[in-house]
Order: C-alpha cells, then structure tokens, then sequence
C-alpha cells in the first residue's frame, strides 16, 4: 500500500465557511494578528485573545466538513495517508481521516500556561479563571507566532517516506511548514491544488489550479482508478 502524505492550509477548509488566515490587508477578522496570536498580544491584553479564539472556536462548531475533507478520507481505502495541516480546526477529523497532525495546534483543545503537555480538550468559551488542576490559567492550544513549532520535526519525517505528495489549499509562504515539501523524495508524483496558486507546473509537482472541493475530489477519483498504485 503506498504511503500518500497530504499537506493541507486554510484553502482546505474555506469551503466550509472558515475565514482563511489572513485578508489581503493583513488583518485576521480585522484585528492585527500579532495582537491576536503572539505570546506578546496576549501577556498585553489576555482579554481580547481569550475571546478572539472563543470567536473561532463557536464559528468552527457550526460548520462542517467539505468534499475535499471527504475525499481525502476515500483515498484510505487503496493507500496508507497521512494528513499534516496547518488549519486548527478538526474537520479532516469530524470527516473521517484516521491519521491527522496538527502543526499549529487545535482550537477544540486547551492547555496549561505552565505546562505545555497538559492539554484538554474544551468546546467552550475559554476565560481568565479557568485554570489546569494545578490552578494555573489555560490558554488556546495553538502554536503563536514566534513559538516553537513543536510537531515540525514529526512532520518532517512522514514527509521524508511519503511515496505520493499532495498539497492543497496553502500559500506555500508560511515557515516552517511551508519547507516539508522539500523534505519529500524528488522523484515522487506531487500535486499541488489552490485556486490561486504560488508555483506553476514543472518536472516535479502538477499544479491544478482549482478550489479544494474540485481539485481533491478529481484527483482522489485519479488516484483511486490508477492501476499503478
């Protein structure tokens, strides 16, 4: 069974309602993300981070899983597949992929101010006073700019055996992350599906520039008729 490795961005899940990571203006849902997302912003004003992410975390629970997600799940039954995603939502999941890693973090977990391994998870609103057992503050389960990518180096080596490579829905622009490609043996097949996408085709990766519920769903039908597999 060929190992297929997927690397998936805000694209992934913007056809199921969540705002991607950025608007042009760099603003994320008009507040500057390094007020929003950086250790500084919420030492500043812990207020305002707190309930910016219970603004994502209530938006996510009332969304679901898009084609793409699905497909992605239909391509486990002829391949071994391993997600590695950017987004902090848990839709791959809700669709069915058995084997996902998020990089930076997930929205419906928190954990400890003092003790990074102490996670929970928690579909609530997340507020000053709610503390570990411990009686430290929780704070978002996300990794904020400026902090260590703690699952890059796992990343790295799932990438490192994968026989397939699929990238969807990504600017290709964000680091560490957007480095696990090059990671990746060079003479596998690659894909790379964004509507607007960074790069164009070469001897190594097929763009396919479409939106992730067209562009999946076409080439997980591809993969699943491919006698070569």
């Amino acid at each position: 069974m060929k190992s297929i490795v997927v690397l998936t961005g805000a694209g992934m899940s913007a056809e199921s309602g969540l705002k991607t990571f950025r608007d042009a203006d760099g603003l994320w849902e008009g507040h500057d993300v390094m007020k929003v997302a950086s250790p500084q912003g919420y030492e500043e004003n812990p207020e305002l981070v707190l309930e910016f992410y219970n603004q994502r975390r209530r938006q996510l629970l009332q969304v679901n899983p898009n084609q793409a997600h699905y497909a992605l799940v239909e391509l486990e039954k002829k391949y071994k597949v391993t997600i590695i995603t950017q987004n902090v939502d848990d839709l791959h999941e809700r669709a069915g992929s058995k084997h996902v890693l998020h990089l930076h973090g997930e929205l419906l977990k928190v954990r400890s101010t003092t003790n990074p391994s102490l996670v929970l998870n928690w579909k609530y609103d997340l507020n000053l006073g709610d503390k570990d057992d411990e009686g430290h503050q929780l704070r978002p389960h996300i990794v904020w700019f400026g902090e260590d990518v703690p699952m890059i180096e796992p990343a790295i080596k799932i990438c490192e055996q994968a026989e397939i490579l699929i990238i969807i829905g990504t600017s290709l622009q964000v680091y560490p992350a957007a480095s696990l490609m090059h990671y990746a043996p060079r003479d596998i097949r690659a894909y790379y599906i964004d509507p607007k996408p960074s790069i164009v085709s070469s001897d190594r990766i097929k763009v396919i520039s479409q939106p992730a519920t067209l562009g999946v769903s076409k080439l997980v039908e591809d993969l699943l008729n491919d006698d070569q597999a």
